[in-house]
């Protein structure tokens, strides 16, 4: 596992991307079909299994990711959901998400995989055509940190486009294999890097000196600093605790958005 040891920079008022561009629209794509062949792979019942999102099985969470992906691809598309979810009211995430939901709630599972696999590629491109002074300069106010909005701060464009969009699906991804018990597909070149750039944030946030070994072929090794807490564990379960989808001491209780 590579070994890294950095002090975690200085936290910008503003949350901004610390990937790369090229690599962060490589990882958007890789994890676009990586999502549709996680679905392809499910058996029948596996569609009906609960999820750690509350209000949504297996279907209902792919209806999202599919709804989230059109989103993207398509200016107009975005308009209408934005449109809707604010006539909705409510946390605008929350009106969002449930309108996705809806609009695809009765499609077949063969359906979903299809159109799953069919906007991906268009939902990766319409990402990596946002300009570079909208993803620097426009920034959205409170966004929220955890799954309750109760924390929120503010984001450069080209923190969502570039980073949370694909730490979403990533995230969403593992959330189908945690429910239905299937193995989740994981490699350094792509699910290592995003760990990697969740951790750095992780490290950021909290700003504390520790060491965090991470297992897996995600996972790496990092020490911040002097002293200080360790922490091991397996890197995809890191995440999801940073999610809020697991619980954790000390250190573990700061939260990364997905």
């Amino acid at each position: 596992m590579p070994t890294h040891a950095d002090a975690p920079p200085t936290t910008a008022a503003t949350r901004r991307s610390a990937l790369d561009r090229s690599a962060a629209m490589t990882l958007a794509a890789d994890e676009y079909a990586r999502f549709a062949e996680q679905l392809a792979a499910l058996a029948p019942e596996d569609w009906n299994r609960p999820t750690a999102c509350p209000a949504w099985d297996v279907h209902a969470l792919a209806c999202h990711v599919l709804g989230m992906a059109e989103m993207f691809a398509s200016p107009v598309e975005q308009v209408r959901q934005l449109a809707a979810a604010k006539r909705a009211g409510g946390l605008l995430v929350d009106a969002l998400t449930a309108l996705q939901v809806e609009k695809h709630r009765a499609r077949t599972p063969a359906d979903l995989v299809e159109r799953m696999a069919a906007i991906g590629p268009r939902a990766a491109r319409g990402r990596r055509r946002t300009p570079a002074p909208m993803r620097r300069l426009v920034t959205l106010k409170g966004q929220p940190v955890d799954e309750t909005g109760s924390v929120t701060e503010p984001w450069a464009l080209g923190y969502l486009v570039d980073v949370i969009l694909t730490r979403d699906t990533w995230m969403h991804r593992s959330d189908v294999c945690h429910a239905t018990g299937r193995p989740m597909v994981r490699t350094a070149g792509h699910d290592g890097v995003l760990v990697a750039d969740i951790v750095q944030e992780w490290a950021e946030r909290h700003g504390q000196p520790c060491t965090l070994v991470l297992a897996g072929p995600a996972g790496g090794s990092w020490t911040w600093g002097d002293g200080g807490p360790t922490y091991e564990l397996d890197a995809v379960e890191f995440c999801r605790v940073l999610s809020g989808r697991g619980a954790g001491e000390g250190l573990l209780v700061t939260r990364v958005p997905f």
